[in-house]
């Protein structure tokens, strides 16, 4: 706790700044005090120098007070001992006035006074000013110039007459007039003149001192737009590092947008204060345009200022590529960034095909079935012809041990990636900070991002190993044939026989032991690894990548990492959810094939017809026959579809809000 001398001084200061802002019963501009100032005007009239000896001996000039230009301030209603309450007049000519043991002037007492009486008697309403002033006090009294001053601890570092002459003080309300505009020209001044002198000539040389100064731009950037004005914070608080950002985009929006999109920008959304902000690429007060050989961000000078932060240590060493990195590219200037353009163009066109064509059959897919539904003309029961009574209770088993394993943990580890990946690609949502203080912040949400990409690639490798070997060793195997995953002609004529089912104009087709559709998913997952594994891998090892790669390459990788990972995340939801537990046919969901690994006879002859006649007629049906899975495999195969189909639709939703609340 402060020392009582110090809290007078907090308490006093505060006052000063507090009653500068307050709204007092006004005269007309130019009124000159109360007439009863005109003793205390005899001797402290700014047009006379009256000098007096103090105990010491010393002398000293009385505080000169200009009766015009306080009759200009906010103050101009209030008698002297208005504030100057500890004094009383004496009549005295040598000693006209003397202590009179009250405590010395307390503004924040008086203001909040002042406001609780107006609050009491219902006229805070007319007084929104003095209310202002409050929540000023309350602002400065957290802030960075209260705490007690290095060399006089019992003193704050500012008090608020440094910053507000009381006399004089006030600041124009109407933000858009001349006079608003010339007390905002002379904050630099006000800040740097008897504090911050190195800051002020540092910034008198810079872009925004020189706005200010030189060319008189109101709009420029000051001290306050920085720092603020009560509620200054130390520099290296990660509160003054992550606000400092939006100070910066309030005038260059665009700017930060486009930072926005970045690594550095994303994890500033998600609250992380370490990496890089506006003030490490570009300077704080010594900010220059980048044309200036001297500018941080000038072509020479880039590397460098990359090597601030990547410097070997705690990160690894920038290479030549981080100079070429656009930080504020954007995808609709192909004159600037044809790349992005043209990358960006690409992948929207891609998501456009993907999604119009695969919900458009999905659509027409739930219309047929819910037609057909409703005129009562789908089977619940498919007679098995040709099999023997016993037989027809079997089950069969559609996928072995290994495949089920495997598409279980690619759906834990494709889910964990879409959670902690999205939450860097929408970074800008409000779930977005949540998801990552959950992971313990965005570095350890990026780590767990990584180490499931590696789990994701693993599984794949193992089994695109298991599977192939397997296939090269079945020297009978046809790789253009019915059990093969590889698309044939036979694929094309069931996309366009499905497609005439679904407007009545022909059969439904008679898929085989792989439908089109499950094709698709299955090579989709080839294209997305390669896809989202390279982008991914540059973004993860840019100092490598920059080495023999130029650094717009990052920008680009980011557009095709964040694009293809929301196809993905987007397409698993709603077309793979649909086709495989939506359907009119497989409600109520979950369909649990993938889990138990087999499904009834019924629904195989159903859903694969041209596989079920063709094992028929081979006599080779019996052997994939087994029993159906137990009770409790059952229900346990539910529960797992159930719990990861809601985690899916969470995430979806999750994914919705943030494409559609912007950044995207």
């Amino acid at each position: 706790m402060y020392p009582k001398q110090f809290l007078k001084a907090i308490l006093g200061a505060v006052f000063c700044l507090a009653g500068a802002l307050s709204s007092v019963p006004a005269t007309a501009a130019d009124s000159p005090p109360a007439s009863g100032d005109a003793a205390c005007l005899a001797c402290h009239d700014a047009k006379k120098t009256i000098k007096v000896s103090n105990e010491d001996g010393d002398e000293r000039a009385l505080r000169g007070v200009d009766p015009a230009k306080h009759g200009a301030s906010v103050h101009r209603g209030l008698s002297c001992v208005s504030c100057h309450s500890d004094l009383t007049v004496t009549g005295d000519a040598k000693a006209p006035h003397k202590k009179n043991g009250q405590a010395a002037p307390d503004c924040a007492t008086c203001h909040q006074r002042l406001w609780d009486e107006a609050q009491k008697n219902g006229s805070a309403s007319a007084r929104p000013r003095m209310g202002k002033v409050v929540s000023n006090i309350a602002a400065y009294k957290k802030s960075f110039h209260a705490k007690p001053d290095d060399d006089n601890p019992n003193v704050p570092k500012a008090s608020c007459t440094q910053c507000h002459d009381t006399h004089t003080f006030n600041v124009p309300a109407d933000r858009s007039s001349p006079e608003y505009a010339a007390w905002r020209a002379g904050v630099p001044a006000l800040c740097g003149a008897s504090c911050h002198t190195d800051q002020l000539d540092t910034y008198t040389e810079s872009a925004h001192g020189k706005e200010v100064l030189d060319k008189h731009n109101s709009k420029a950037a000051v001290c306050i737009d920085c720092h603020t004005t009560h509620e200054i914070t130390s520099t290296s608080l990660t509160s003054f590092k992550l606000l400092n950002v939006e100070e910066c985009g309030n005038c260059h929006q665009e700017q930060r947008k486009t930072y926005g999109g970045t690594y550095h920008g994303q994890a500033t959304n998600l609250g992380t204060a370490e990496t890089a902000k506006c003030y490490n690429c570009h300077g704080s007060h010594d900010i220059l345009g980048p044309k200036d050989p001297a500018s941080k961000v000038h072509p020479d000078n880039r590397l460098k200022t990359c090597q601030a932060c990547h410097d070997g240590k705690k990160r690894a060493l920038a290479t030549a590529g981080f100079a070429s990195f656009k930080p504020h590219a954007n995808s609709h200037d192909f004159a600037k960034y044809p790349e992005m353009w043209i990358v960006t163009n690409f992948m929207v066109a891609l998501l456009i095909g993907v999604f119009l064509f695969f919900w458009s059959h999905s659509g027409l897919w739930l219309f047929r079935e819910w037609k057909e539904s409703a005129k009562h003309k789908v089977e619940t029961h498919i007679r098995l012809e040709g099999l023997a009574e016993p037989l027809q209770h079997k089950h069969f088993r559609r996928f072995p041990v290994g495949w089920r394993i495997a598409h279980l943990c690619f759906a834990l580890v494709t889910m964990t990636l879409v959670l902690t990946g999205t939450a860097v690609l929408f970074s800008h949502a409000s779930w977005a900070p949540h998801v990552a203080k959950v992971f313990g912040g965005s570095k350890p949400m990026g780590l767990i991002h990584r180490c499931a990409a590696m789990a994701f690639v693993g599984i794949f490798f193992i089994h695109f190993v298991y599977v192939m070997q397997k296939l090269l060793r079945d020297r009978s195997f046809r790789w253009f044939g019915p059990d093969s995953l590889i698309p044939n002609w036979k694929d094309l004529q069931d996309c366009v026989g499905m497609f005439k089912w679904f407007f009545g104009k022909g059969p439904k087709p008679k898929f085989d032991r792989w439908t089109y559709f499950e094709k698709f998913d299955y090579w989709a997952v080839f294209w997305g690894v390669n896809i989202i594994g390279f982008s991914g891998l540059t973004l993860a090892l840019p100092t490598v990548a920059a080495k023999f790669l130029p650094g717009w390459i990052f920008n680009v990788a980011t557009v095709i990492h964040g694009e293809e990972a929301f196809l993905a995340a987007v397409f698993l939801f709603t077309v793979h959810f649909f086709n495989n537990h939506f359907r009119p046919n497989k409600l109520p969901p979950p369909d649990i094939v993938m889990f138990t690994g087999t499904q009834s006879l019924e629904e195989f002859r159903d859903e694969h017809p041209a596989q079920y006649e063709r094992l028929l007629a081979s006599g080779e049906l019996q052997k994939y026959l087994v029993d159906a899975p137990s009770k409790p495999m059952r229900i346990g195969s539910k529960v797992l579809g159930l719990v990861l189909i809601a985690f899916g639709l969470i995430l979806l939703t999750l994914v919705t809000i943030g494409f559609f609340t912007g950044g995207h």
